[in-house]
């Protein structure tokens, strides 16, 4: 890995999935870059574009469920949603628009930080092994904040291509140990473990205590029935209805489809307690102070649990073993006063990482 550049960077470019269809894409691309702004830095979405992307954003935005079928009279309130979050896209600092197989149009910046969310992924449906998140013809310092491989685990190794493209970084972090593990085990040395940039530069993400209205935000789809059971009994017995954000699940009691990414921000912090099985709607929970539940899926299995490992939260994730008093206990009280104070430290060690790879004073 090249030596870090250690003249101050002032015009800076953020790589990352900024137009997917996703609460957590659009929330982690918002956080960083006005977070980087907080910190002095001339920071903007490098705004890229390919169709194929677009199109198949747009299949998975009007059918987000699959293998579970979208009802035909979802589509309209799928498409909504959609065009809420077109227009929250155009609000955000953006670049000028290139084609994202030709990054070398994207013009000069100082550095380009590339991450957060699953940019080093090649299982990736859409982004997998596109080179420009791995430097590739990208002008400018590269580094890598809270970068992740997703579902791509560790053992599997990188080859020596992908490893020699992230080998040209000047600095990398990622967010997640298995993320480390294929650093470590690639180049050799351990990355910084950062955090994910709504819990590091929370902003208009967070909005702190219940709304009052007593109900419980579900985010997420093809939960498991076991999982959906406990939950729902649960529920009964505190007399709160489900919520479900986003995504349609028949086993709510409500379906708020058409939510747009501040909807779902606002929607997350007033709830009486949080169910979910993605990442980001474990890290709302957290930044919010709620209580919550998780059952991740196999394909979000690695960032989840080790996000909750890395927090000291791993309780709050829920196994097929495990009975009602579990889910009960996870939901009655907000995570333990430990998990945040490890969250400070990570927030303290992650600001540090990012004034040294940007070479300012500390």
């Amino acid at each position: 890995m090249p030596p870090a550049q250690r003249t101050e960077m002032r015009r800076l470019g953020v790589l990352t999935f900024h137009r997917c269809i996703n609460y957590g894409s659009y929330w982690q691309a918002r956080c960083l870059v006005e977070g980087l702004r907080r910190m002095g830095v001339e920071a903007e979405l490098l705004d890229h574009e390919s169709p194929r992307v677009t199109w198949a954003e747009l299949r998975c935005a009007l059918s987000p469920t699959l293998p579970q079928r979208t009802p035909r009279s979802d589509f309209p309130a799928y498409a909504r949603k959609t065009r809420k979050f077109r227009e929250a896209f155009e609000r955000l600092p953006l670049s000028r628009r290139f084609p994202i197989d030709r990054p070398e149009e994207m013009g000069d910046y100082d550095a380009v930080i590339v991450g957060s969310d699953e940019v080093w992924n090649l299982r990736h449906p859409w982004y997998g092994g596109c080179s420009a998140f791995y430097g590739k013809g990208v002008r400018g310092t590269l580094i890598s904040y809270a970068a992740s491989f997703g579902n791509q685990n560790a053992s599997e190794g990188l080859s020596d291509h992908w490893a020699s493209q992230i080998g040209n970084f000047a600095s990398i972090s990622v967010r997640d140990q298995n993320s480390r593990r294929m650093i470590r085990t690639a180049l050799g040395h351990d990355p910084d473990i950062v955090l994910d940039p709504c819990l590091q530069f929370p902003g208009p993400a967070a909005r702190r205590g219940g709304s009052g209205e007593g109900y419980v935000a579900l985010y997420g789809h093809n939960f498991p029935e076991w999982f959906c059971l406990s939950v729902r009994n649960w529920a009964r017995t505190r007399g709160l209805p489900i919520r479900s954000i986003g995504y349609r699940n028949d086993w709510a009691d409500e379906q708020w489809l058409e939510a747009g990414p501040l909807e779902f921000a606002e929607l997350m912090a007033g709830a009486d307690a949080v169910v979910t099985n993605f990442f980001h709607g474990c890290v709302f929970a957290l930044l919010n102070g709620r209580p919550f539940v998780t059952a991740p899926s196999a394909y979000r299995m690695n960032k989840v649990r080790d996000l909750l490992w890395e927090l000291g939260a791993e309780g709050h994730m829920i196994l097929p073993e495990d009975d009602d008093r579990v889910v009960a206990r996870s939901l009655d009280e907000p995570p333990a006063s430990a998990v945040q104070q490890r969250i400070d430290r990570l927030r303290a060690q992650s600001g540090d990482f990012l004034r040294r790879a940007l070479a300012m004073p500390s």
